[in-house]
């Protein structure tokens, strides 16, 4: 018999190595994607598109790995992940040095399975948690996330003279700690997920009544609170990206430097993961939807500093630690619903699903958001993704109003 309890804490020590090292891989890769992009492209407006492709990679790549998972398990769904994104940096440095623009982007979208495999890692680690500690664990997953994060982007110079010393291109030496991370990553998985915590999950769930196991999209026809989890993880992260993308631009063109574009971004990433385990807890003290609906309070203000104070630096600086501080409390509490709002055996199916509706939202709001900047500013875009938070916070209400008991 199996001690689930030792097993967990196992799982999710497991899950904290692998997403550094899945961080460090990731964080290398975007910190150079839309240099070379340009560079290879030989326009600047050519850069987006690395976070871009990347993003699209996520989102394709997030089904076949839930289904992987539900037929496989978690470790060796997580292990293709992790290969799948270290083939696509070997990609990009190949398409660098023969000069093609198509195939550095498709190494670009390959190399975005690393960004999938660590989001789907956040759901391993609910795979055997209890209830009352389910937003916890996930939050701590998520949390270790932000070492990798750090330490990718400052890899340039060390992986310029690494990739030089071995006569890799220019911009792609970084490329050489993405494979090896990414690499690692896979061993960790692989080895370190035994029993697997998913299987094991299955194996131990009672008999199950209504039929076989469900993929994700009809999980969601289904089940109305799925189909809540699943809007309020996608919009929130939605509403991040989209104005995300284009903090930089509005700062650097009313004068702010790149110190302060870069400071901001950085506390950005502090409020997007520094208070995790903090959100965790809430979302397993006050409940998911309550947390959810702080996430969206945070957004607001975020969104409404954005509006009114959009000619100011440090209002805007403001204005994204909230936005990183509402989307770790709307994605934490919303990940952990969508990991318990179905049986256990519909869970990797719908957890996919998730991440695959999450990433392409943020795709095509982060595309949008450009245009939008251009015809109505920073502060309408603020103010046009706050249609985006008000969708969860209706939903969120309704959903913890009492249901009317028939009369008697």
């Amino acid at each position: 018999m199996i001690d689930t309890v030792a097993l967990q804490r196992r799982v999710v020590r497991i899950l904290v190595v692998a997403q550094i090292l899945g961080g460090i891989g990731l964080g290398a890769t975007v910190s150079v994607g839309a240099l070379l992009a340009s560079e290879v492209s030989g326009s600047p407006a050519w850069s987006g598109m690395a976070a871009t492709m990347s993003t699209l990679g996520a989102a394709l790549i997030a089904v076949p790995l839930a289904r992987s998972a539900v037929a496989r398990g978690r470790r060796v769904a997580l292990s293709i992940g992790s290969i799948v994104s270290a083939l696509g940096a070997v990609l990009a440095t190949i398409a660098a040095a023969l000069g093609s623009f198509p195939l550095l982007l498709v190494g670009l979208a390959l190399a975005g399975a690393g960004s999938a495999t660590n989001l789907q890692a956040r759901f391993a680690a609910t795979d055997l948690a209890v209830p009352q500690h389910r937003g916890r664990q996930l939050s701590v997953v998520v949390w270790s996330t932000t070492i990798g994060a750090v330490l990718g982007p400052n890899l340039i110079a060390p992986g310029e003279v690494i990739g030089g010393a071995i006569g890799l291109p220019t911009l792609t030496g970084p490329f050489v700690f993405t494979i090896a991370a990414q690499l690692a990553a896979m061993f960790v998985y692989f080895f370190g997920l035994q029993p697997d915590p998913l299987l094991t999950a299955i194996r131990n769930a009672p008999a199950r009544e209504g039929g076989p196991p469900r993929h994700g999209f009809a999980t969601l026809r289904v089940n109305p609170l799925a189909r809540y989890a699943v809007v309020a993880v996608a919009f929130s992260h939605a509403t991040m990206v989209a104005m995300m993308s284009m903090t930089p631009v509005h700062l650097y063109g009313h004068g702010a430097t790149l110190i302060i574009v870069g400071f901001a971004l950085s506390l950005h990433i502090a409020g997007m993961y520094s208070l995790s385990p903090v959100f965790g807890w809430l979302a397993d003290r006050w409940g998911r939807i309550p947390t959810v609906l702080v996430g969206q309070a945070m957004l607001v203000i975020s969104l409404i500093t954005a509006w009114m104070g959009s000619q100011f630096q440090f209002w805007v600086i403001v204005s994204v630690i909230f936005l990183g501080l509402g989307w770790s409390a709307s994605t934490i509490a919303g990940s952990t619903l969508v990991a318990e709002s179905a049986p256990v055996d519909d869970r990797a199916g719908l957890q996919g699903v998730s991440d695959l509706i999450m990433n392409t939202t943020a795709a095509v709001c982060g595309a949008l958001a450009g245009p939008i900047l251009a015809l109505i500013g920073y502060s309408g875009l603020g103010v046009a993704c706050l249609a985006l938070v008000a969708v969860v916070v209706v939903w969120s209400v309704r959903r913890l109003a009492p249901v009317p008991q028939p009369a008697n």
